[in-house]
């Protein structure tokens, strides 16, 4: 029979919500909150998405954010980067928390003085995702405001899970079992065993017995292997241990192909289980061990798996190491950015042709699939996009981290002011390249005078930053004023930092250097370091720009003779063209504009042999002096 089925047995038959789902498990354990971030066990800004707990519970996919479930409420956190993405992306069951805005109080702080106003709370997190820096501080607070943190149980299962593990339509994804490979020395510049060398000095001089590196990146860099569990992240699901007679790399071991796993043994790296790392870091303590736990860097079940008397803390000296990059790093950050600049030449080059020549428009994602799809994928050494291409034309252009949909995306004609922020992961380096431009502008398809002027101000403050010299041991904090100067000038701002830091054949993100407001991260830029420079205007609803740079650091070949320090400056890695169209050169200084000269100089003399005739007849025209 095909009958009918009640109302009533349509809602009896229904699935129960995920968020309701997670509110039942809250109940159940007697838990006032529960916090999901977007961390996996190791930390990742991109997590596998297996551990993408955040992006399910929520329906937010930016990369940073924190989520809070209450029996009655839900409210996620994000910056300033992602405040218009969440708007639009959040169901009416969550309350969007705008971080850093006025009036939004802290997560901390709301936890302690709004939902737990008049009563004692019961927050629980699950300590495999949360750092123990983050959730040591979370205690201390909760603890003085007369409240408890709860640690999940190691035998229980994260309430997400339980929702995610039930739901038919979303299922969860698999462990990541890809195959891992090899980073050569010709790329990483130093092998493995040089690494642990530099490593065990370090430890040594820490007092330590041993190290624990966590994040993936770190791990990679470390052991110079590459993975493909996480996209657009070259990194596998892993842990290392470091001690003054051993290194243990924790992974699963059917990823390892047999010749890599030999070279690392001739590296003086022994390759142990996933599921053995938390046992094995436990029996460390037990054997009394001095162990270095780096707490901003390790999740705290981990940190706390070590009695806290053998302890040591500290940032990881994996981190900085891995910042500063050698000869043969920097030759491949290089060698990809010209390979990459060549097929962003061939894109904007296209775009013309298309909009101009032919009168057509291209839709954002069409515009994603040539540069991504295509172009790069074209070129040499090239693995997969460094991040999910950004490429918002008009309004879109002021979502800072974009996402063009084919049911929704805009399209790109004469005049269209277009922001693209892409780049690629190669075997060799990573790029990040940001450019908002126009074409085919006219008289019936006008830029606005204002646009113009603002695109004028961030070029302005992104020169700013490029010709900075300074000496050694300054902060990048110190010079993220440069690049808001003309923007502030104008009552203009930006939500977001001016630079992060750039693995090399890596994360895209990387620190523990950066170029931004954040006065409390006091690391000195090095040399060696590569960061990127990316002042921007963004007026919602209107239009976005951005011009993003990556940078390395070098020493400028000067030194003070009151102080003894050396000057440091920068070197321009990418080597894309300027939107000259969208340059007010009166509101330019002499200098600003020998700036813009010189650098299209350069980029035509080092891309054109790579270019046929077509596009280096665009990029003649493109880098003509203003």
């Amino acid at each position: 029979l095909n009958r009918k089925q009640s109302p009533l047995a349509l809602a009896a038959a229904a699935p129960e919500a995920p968020l309701a789902t997670v509110r039942r498990e809250l109940e159940a354990q007697g838990y006032d909150a529960f916090l999901v971030p977007t961390d996996d066990p190791h930390l990742s800004e991109y997590p596998p998405t297996r551990y993408a707990r955040r992006e399910y519970i929520s329906g937010f996919t930016g990369s940073a954010g924190v989520a809070v479930i209450t029996p009655a409420e839900a409210l996620l956190w994000t910056d300033g980067r992602y405040h218009q993405q969440a708007a639009s992306e959040l169901s009416s069951d969550w309350t969007l928390m705008k971080s850093g805005q006025p009036g939004v109080p802290a997560l901390q702080d709301w936890l302690t003085k709004s939902l737990g106003a008049g009563r004692k709370l019961r927050v629980a997190i699950d300590a495999t995702v949360h750092s123990g820096s983050f959730a040591e501080g979370l205690r201390r607070k909760l603890e003085a405001a007369g409240h408890e943190l709860v640690v999940l149980p190691p035998d229980a299962r994260n309430p997400v899970d339980v929702a995610w593990d039930a739901d038919q339509e979303k299922p969860r994804p698999p462990v990541g079992l890809k195959p891992v490979r090899e980073h050569p020395a010709a790329f990483a510049g130093k092998t493995t065993a040089e690494k642990l060398v530099e490593l065990r000095g370090a430890i040594a001089d820490k007092g330590a017995d041993a190290l624990v590196v966590a994040m993936l990146d770190e791990v990679m860099w470390l052991c110079n292997v590459r993975g493909a569990d996480v996209a657009y992240n070259p990194v596998a699901v892993s842990y290392a241990i470091v001690t003054g007679d051993d290194a243990m790399l924790f992974m699963r071991g059917e990823k390892l192909p047999e010749d890599l796993r030999k070279e690392l043994t001739a590296n003086g790296v022994t390759v142990r289980d996933y599921d053995d790392f938390l046992p094995t870091l436990r029996g460390l303590g037990d054997a009394g061990k001095k162990v270095w736990i780096d707490g901003d860097r390790t999740n705290y079940a981990a940190a706390v798996a070590v009695p806290a008397a053998q302890r040591v803390s500290g940032m990881n000296p994996v981190t900085l190491l891995k910042s500063i990059k050698n000869p043969q790093e920097l030759k491949g950050m290089y060698d990809s950015h010209v390979r990459d600049a060549c097929a962003l030449v061939r894109f904007m080059s296209w775009i013309e042709r298309q909009v101009v020549d032919e009168g057509k428009e291209i839709t954002e994602v069409e515009l994603d699939e040539m540069l991504t799809g295509k172009l790069r994928a074209e070129l040499p050494r090239f693995i997969e996009p460094s991040f999910p291409t950004i490429a918002g034309a008009g309004p879109n252009g002021a979502i800072i981290h974009y996402r063009a949909a084919p049911e929704t995306c805009g399209s790109v004609g004469r005049g269209t002011v277009l922001l693209v922020d892409s780049g690629g992961q190669y075997l060799d380096g990573t790029t990040d390249c940001t450019r908002t431009m126009v074409f085919g502008e006219d008289e019936a398809h006008p830029v606005p005078q204002r646009i113009k002027e603002t695109f004028t101000r961030v070029l302005q403050g992104h020169i700013k930053i490029d010709r900075s010299v300074f000496p050694e041991g300054t902060p990048g904090f110190v010079l993220d004023a440069f690049a808001r100067e003309e923007l502030w000038r104008a009552g203009q701002d930006y939500a977001h930092g001016t630079g992060h830091g750039v693995g090399a054949a890596l994360n895209v993100h990387e620190g523990p250097h950066s170029i931004s407001p954040r006065f409390w991260n006091k690391q000195p830029l090095l040399a060696g370091m590569v960061v990127s420079n990316e002042p921007g205007f963004y007026e919602p609803g209107g239009f976005g720009i951005r011009i993003e740079n990556l940078i390395a650091v070098e020493e400028t070949g000067k030194t003070s003779a009151a102080t003894g320090k050396k000057f440091l400056g920068f070197k321009k890695l990418t080597q894309a063209p300027i939107c000259k169209d969208l340059i007010v050169k009166e509101n330019l200084t002499p200098a600003e504009v020998a700036w813009v000269n010189d650098y299209h100089e350069e980029i035509y003399a080092k891309l054109s042999p790579h270019l046929n005739s077509v596009d280096r007849n665009w990029l003649f025209k493109a880098c003509a002096p203003l």
